[in-house]
């Protein structure tokens, strides 16, 4: 039995859907919507990610950024603040609020290949 249910979405470009990328993925990852530019995040710096993506949960449900351990132990790059909640009466943009404490990276937006 499927447990469906429907979720308005509105995205600024198709090509920075959050996907899954395994078939058995818990989530589906979000991409940086920075179309025109990188950011350069210094270490101690903290930097708000746009995703270009919004939605309209059902009364009840919530969702939630988790951060990808990944990127932690890789990088030394995590979310604050984890999990991020998104309340259903939320409908402003879905930000990644980032932290680094290692060393410079760059947050670019790019085109993902499609499957």
């Amino acid at each position: 039995m499927k447990n469906e249910i429907n979720i308005k979405c509105h995205i600024e470009n198709a090509d920075y859907l959050p996907v899954y990328s395994s078939e058995h993925a818990a989530g589906a990852d979000l991409y940086a919507y920075l179309p025109d530019k990188a950011v350069t995040v210094k270490p101690g710096e903290r930097f708000l990610v746009p995703t270009g993506l919004k939605i309209e949960l059902p009364v009840g449900y919530e969702a939630q950024i988790r951060p990808r351990s990944g990127l932690a132990v890789k990088n030394g790059i995590t979310l604050l603040n984890t999990p991020g909640t998104i309340d259903s009466d939320y409908r402003g943009e879905i930000k990644r609020l980032e932290d680094q404490s290692i060393h410079n990276y760059r947050i670019i937006g790019f085109k993902k290949r499609r499957k």
